[in-house]
C-alpha cells in the first residue's frame, strides 16, 4: 500500500489524523494534511481507507500493492 497526498486540495479537516494518527498528521502552519508514513504496515490497512473515504476534500489517495 502506498499513500499520496494532495496539500493543495487538502480543506485541513483532519479526519485523517483523527481516523489514524500514525499515519497522517496536520501542519501547524496551515492544517493542512501531513504523510507520515507513505507505506504503512498492511495491519493499518482498513484504518488508511477509511481515512481516504472520510476526506471531505479528496486529498488522499492509496494505491494498493495486490
Amino acid at each position: 500500500m502506498k499513500i499520496h497526498t494532495d496539500t493543495q486540495r487538502c480543506v485541513g479537516a483532519g479526519m485523517c489524523a483523527l481516523t489514524v494518527p500514525e499515519v497522517f498528521d496536520q501542519s501547524e502552519e496551515d492544517g493542512t494534511v501531513l504523510l507520515l508514513d507513505a507505506e504503512p504496515p498492511a495491519g493499518q490497512r482498513a484504518a488508511v481507507q477509511r481515512a481516504e473515504r472520510l476526506c471531505p476534500s479528496g486529498a488522499i489517495s492509496v494505491l494498493l500493492d495486490d
